[in-house]
């Protein structure tokens, strides 16, 4: 029955992951790209946590918060160079 889950969940966090990789190409605005880079880059840690709970192993939830870290790290650069022109002041 959890395999079942698992592979309903893969499914829905793929779609959503190839949803926001199109508004991420066809944006109308910086705004809107910014932000679905942001919604892919947390659609790609739920899979990891995902495959994680498939494998049984707990190496993948490390992976995801590092990767977590830098995708916050990259959105805050994104919308400082957005906002101001340049990155370090």
């Amino acid at each position: 029955m959890v395999t079942y889950a698992l592979i309903f969940a893969f499914a829905c966090f793929g779609f959503g992951l190839l949803s926001t990789m199109w508004r991420m190409l066809i944006g109308p605005t910086q705004a809107d790209r910014i932000l679905a880079l942001d919604t892919m880059v947390i659609n790609f840690i739920a899979l990891i946590v995902l495959y994680g709970i498939w494998q049984g192993t707990a190496l993948y939830f490390e992976a995801s918060m590092l990767i977590a870290m830098v995708g916050f790290v990259s959105t805050v650069a994104l919308c400082r160079f957005v906002l101001r022109g340049d990155i370090i002041e």
